[in-house]
């Protein structure tokens, strides 16, 4: 009878213990969403990389030589050799430094490196903004508004510095994101971390499309949409100024949220 009691007793310890491990589980997840829901901002500039960062430039001198014409994809490439040339001035240049300057052994934390990421997509939108704003102008001052097909006088590599940021940004925002969601999952369900970073660039698609169209549903019942097939009549330099607007609400809730978060591990806060 004794070792009946002693066994059930055993059994509800361990029951108690796998429901407090669960309970502690869930606050885990629970205390990453704060930080989520503030980085799906990155998935929406992430986004205008293919779509209007590439048909921005369709339009432009895009003459390497007499004989070479670049394709307007092919600037994408730039994001990728920045991301090849900015990610060993990271690791022996800028850890180094702030190795110094913070005290600390991995120089910034996760999150400092998210945030970082958000900053320069925030520089990006403007850079891409005020290029456009430099394309529209020339299209009129050569009066060229209402040919779309026309060639702008003005050189491809005016749109290369936006491709060059953004993968600048992906050294930080991307990197830091896998290693924050993988490193402050519980052990038992890290493959969902994984998952919630990837969420971010798809919800972040799918979100870029929403808020196009909403845009296009109110602005084309004025007359002149931002988004025409005439890209010259229309007005990607307002979507650029509102979605650095968004990025620059959204980096002030991620620094508040970062401020306080708990690491699970011993890492500074933000």
């Amino acid at each position: 009878m004794r070792f009946k009691e002693e066994e059930e007793n055993a059994e509800n310890q361990h029951a108690k213990t796998q429901t407090v491990s669960k309970i502690e589980e869930a606050r885990s997840i629970l205390r990453l969403f704060p930080i989520w829901a503030t980085s799906l901002v990155y998935g929406i500039t992430f986004a205008q990389i293919t779509t209007f960062f590439t048909k921005q430039s369709q339009n432009l001198d895009r003459r390497f030589t007499s004989s070479i014409i670049v394709p307007p994809a092919a600037l994408q490439s730039s994001g990728t050799i920045a991301i090849i040339v900015f990610v060993p001035i990271y690791d022996r240049l800028i850890v180094p430094v702030m190795r110094i300057i913070s005290k600390s052994p991995s120089g910034i934390t996760m999150l400092q490196r998210v945030g970082t990421g958000i900053a320069v997509s925030l520089v990006t939108m403007v850079v891409a903004a005020l290029v456009e704003m430099k394309r529209l102008k020339t299209a009129r001052e050569y009066g060229l508004v209402d040919q779309p097909e026309a060639t702008i006088p003005m050189s491809l590599w005016w749109v290369a510095p936006q491709f060059v940021l953004i993968g600048i940004a992906d050294v930080f925002t991307v990197v830091g994101l896998q290693e924050f969601f993988y490193d402050q999952m519980p052990d038992s369900m890290r493959s969902l971390g994984l998952a919630l970073f990837q969420s971010i660039l798809g919800i972040g698609a799918f979100l870029s499309s929403i808020l196009i169209s909403c845009i296009d549903k109110i602005t084309s019942s004025n007359g002149e949409t931002w988004f025409s097939n005439n890209l010259n009549r229309a007005h990607l330099d307002y979507f650029y100024w509102l979605l650095a607007g968004f990025i620059a609400v959204q980096l002030m809730l991620f620094m508040y949220f970062s401020r306080g978060y708990v690491y699970k591990k011993k890492v500074n806060a933000f």
